[in-house]
Order: C-alpha cells, then sequence, then structure tokens
C-alpha cells in the first residue's frame, strides 16, 4: 500500500498534487511491460510480463494497492543482492526517466567513476529506450543521452563526461567517466545538554573504509549474532553491514567497536584496543594483478562487486581497474596482505 505523506516530504508538493503524481505514475505503471530471458530444460524462453496485476484506489483515505504480477515478486526479492543503492533525493530533481536511469546506471560503477564501453543496442536497452525510438543517432543523442547528461550533471551528487565510441564511421557505443561533486558542509549545532567529553559518534567513511570496515565488524562473534540474518551469505552480510555504516544511526550502534579496530579520525581520539594496520596503497606488478584479478573474479567473496548481466571477463577486466587505483585498492587490503 503505498502512501503520499514520503512523496510530499521529499519532492516538497502538496498533499494533493503528491497523490495526483502517485496516481498518475502507477496508472502508467499499469500499462507498463517488460522482458526478460528464462531459462528451461528446452531451453531459453522469451517472457512479457506487466509490473503489476490489480491496483485499488482509496481517495478519501489518498492511498493506492497494488499488487505485483507474479513474474515480478521474485525479481523485487533480489533487488538489495543485484541492485545498486543510492539516496532517492539524488534523482528526485530528475524529470528525465532516462536521465534517472541514466543515473543508475552510472552509480552501479561508482567504486571505479568510469563505465566499459556501452554497446549501443545494450545501452539504450539499459535506458528504457524502445526499438523504434529514436533510430537516427542525431535524435537519440538530442532527445535521450544529452538532455540527460544535462539533469544528472546540474541535479545530482555526480559530474559526468561522455565519449562515444566508433567501428568505422557509425558510433558503436559509448563510456563515461564521472566523479563526486564536492559535498557542502553542513554545519551541526551542538547540543547545549550534551557532555563536551563525549566523542562525536559519528564520522563519515570513505567507500574504502566502509567496506573493510564492514569486513572487520562481520568477522566479530558479537556482531554475526546480532545482526545477521538466517541464512544470509557473508558477502551479503557484508555489504549490509557497508551500508548501515552510511546512515548515522547506524553508525552509532556500532559505536565503539569501528575504533577498537583502528578506524581513527581527528573527531575520534581514543586508543585503539585491538592494533590493525592502516590500509595503505600496495604497488602490484602487471602479472600479480592478473592473478590477483583472475582469482577475486572466481573467489564468492567479492561475488557483491559482480554486476548482474556482467561477465566473469568483464568483471575480471574491472578488479584489474581498481587493483590498480590508489583509492579503490584499500577495500582489498586484507586479501591482498594474506595473498602476496
Amino acid at each position: 500500500m503505498l502512501e503520499k505523506q514520503g512523496k510530499e516530504l521529499l519532492f516538497n508538493v502538496t498533499k494533493e498534487g503528491a497523490y495526483k503524481a502517485l496516481k498518475e505514475a502507477v496508472n502508467n505503471l499499469f500499462d507498463r511491460q517488460f522482458s526478460f530471458q528464462e531459462e528451461t530444460s528446452k531451453g531459453i524462453g522469451i517472457v512479457r510480463s506487466r509490473w503489476v496485476s490489480r491496483i485499488k484506489y482509496i481517495d478519501d483515505s489518498a492511498l493506492l494497492e497494488i499488487t505485483f504480477a507474479p513474474d515480478v515478486v521474485p525479481l523485487i526479492t533480489r533487488l538489495e543482492k543485484h541492485f545498486t543503492s543510492y539516496q532517492i533525493n539524488q534523482v528526485s530533481g530528475l524529470t528525465g526517466k532516462y536521465a534517472i536511469r541514466l543515473y543508475e546506471l552510472l552509480i552501479t560503477w561508482r567504486e571505479v567513476g568510469k563505465t566499459p564501453i556501452l554497446k549501443l543496442g545494450d545501452f539504450r536497452s539499459q535506458l528504457g529506450v524502445e526499438p523504434n525510438e529514436y533510430k537516427a543517432m542525431n535524435h537519440f543523442k538530442s532527445r535521450v543521452l544529452e538532455p540527460s547528461l544535462q539533469q544528472i550533471n546540474e541535479k545530482t551528487d555526480i559530474k559526468v563526461k561522455v565519449e562515444q565510441h566508433k567501428n568505422g564511421r557509425s558510433i558503436s557505443g559509448f563510456s563515461f567517466r564521472f566523479k563526486q561533486k564536492p559535498q557542502p558542509k553542513v554545519e551541526q549545532k551542538t547540543d547545549p545538554k550534551r557532555d563536551p567529553n563525549t566523542p562525536d559518534f559519528f564520522v563519515e567513511m570513505t567507500d574504502a573504509q566502509r567496506h573493510l570496515f564492514a569486513h572487520k565488524l562481520s568477522e566479530l562473534p558479537e556482531v554475526g549474532s546480532e545482526y545477521a540474518e538466517i541464512g544470509e551469505s557473508a558477502e551479503d552480510f557484508t555489504k549490509r553491514l557497508a551500508d548501515m555504516l552510511l546512515e548515522p544511526k547506524k553508525f552509532r550502534m556500532f559505536y565503539p567497536l569501528p575504533e577498537q579496530l583502528g578506524f581513527g579520525s581527528k573527531k575520534i581520539q581514543s586508543a585503539p584496543i585491538k592494533q590493525v594496520d592502516e590500509p595503505k596503497f600496495i604497488e602490484l606488478r602487471n602479472m600479480q594483478v592478473n592473478s590477483l584479478s583472475f582469482n577475486m573474479s572466481r573467489d564468492k567473496k567479492f561475488a557483491h562487486l559482480k554486476q548482474e548481466s556482467e561477465s566473469p571477463d568483464d568483471f575480471m577486466q574491472r578488479l584489474r581497474i581498481m587493483l590498480k587505483d590508489p583509492k579503490q585498492q584499500l577495500q582489498f587490503y586484507d586479501f591482498l596482505k594474506s595473498n602476496p
């Protein structure tokens, strides 16, 4: 059941406007279809399905009830494992559907800041451009790609540059490079009742630090017994812990464990209980990079980094890039130390 309050607060619209927009979105969703491949004993089948099978309006209460189609339900249960999460306020300013889809596509490569070459046909499909839409490249660029890039650069937390690739004289694909925009510092108000000797319980971590300390936390028995879910793999648990460290409230739940595991900053001065090496970049020879990336691409410990439709070779190539990048390599520090 969908209520309008969340949309109203997030997008700064009136209650009536929020309900009207939500109702229109649900109606559009009811008309939309999608297709996917399904492996069977007789071969690969192409399945076409609607997203929802039933919708119900309750105008007096401003409520909408939707029932997802049977084929959609198992896909939803796998969202957390296979899809990249982001703060929804990053796309709240995007008005184009292609801009939102492009942003979602780009941030799946957030850890390396660049994408591989996306073949034109696959790229169009990932954006949701129908085969009979914007067939001419000048129309595709002017109606889809360029407006989307402009909105993303103006309205979101990343700055993107695109490069086109050709096969002969025809454009065969695109690749993207992007970086995080500097975030404005938010001045925090001091609680007059707060003990001035109390340390700040939330210190923002880099992505590399989050993944590193999430891995360390996942190995602590007290963390596993309290937060691990039944049937959850170690990789999924570590990924979920890394996401939790993004949120101040959840970060505080783990305090002082990150400090005890060696996480220090100007805001946390207490001596760590458990001394660990400070993660640092390790210079690797090409032969080492090739060997490590091959082993990592086949190690379940790193399965959470693999994209849903990514081939083993493409995953291995992306791992090579991450191992050579000083910032990205830090999250693998423990693994590299144990595999010299």
